[in-house]
């Protein structure tokens, strides 16, 4: 599917896509910092993804990761800076939630560290009930921190531990 507004589009025509572009933005995000390639196509890879193109130049992407029935996490979306302030980002927004595969979720997810008033006004709302919500969180992971790794494999040896050890106990 395509949008098109002056000279620019929004598609998520995935033959489209400058992953090595996408890399090169989150890689240097609070998001992604030093996120690997690979993990990037992966990630597209497994996901509902959007190019904001300017003749045929990308400038901005989105990724919904979802099971298209019941829940979407919409992630990485960004504009590239020079192309910021003339509302493109919330035109990318709202053609990635009017897409047809996308609609009668019960819910929509996203995390952000500085950009609540910017979703707040296409529709998202703080969440009612933190205490609902639980996460693992790495930060750092792709970073080669020793810490981030150790992390990694306290939580996985943790959780392995904690599910085998109910299962013997039942």
């Amino acid at each position: 599917m395509t949008w098109a507004r002056d000279d620019y589009t929004v598609t998520d025509d995935r033959d489209r896509l400058d992953l090595e572009a996408v890399h090169a933005y989150l890689t240097r995000s609070y998001w992604s910092t030093g996120v690997p390639l690979e993990v990037v196509r992966r990630a597209a890879a497994e996901s509902v993804t959007f190019g904001l193109y300017l003749e045929g130049e990308q400038v901005g992407y989105a990724r919904v990761v979802t099971d298209r029935a019941t829940f979407a996490y919409l992630c990485d979306v960004y504009v590239l800076e020079e192309h910021r302030g003339r509302g493109l980002g919330r035109w990318l927004v709202e053609c990635v939630m009017d897409h047809p595969g996308l609609q009668g979720l019960r819910r929509w997810l996203l995390t952000t560290q500085d950009a609540h008033r910017f979703y707040e006004r296409l529709g998202f709302d703080r969440t009612t009930f933190p205490e609902r919500f639980m996460t693992i969180d790495r930060p750092g992971l792709y970073l080669d921190e020793p810490s981030a790794r150790a992390s990694n494999r306290l939580a996985v040896t943790g959780a392995t531990s904690r599910s085998t050890q109910t299962h013997t106990s039942r």
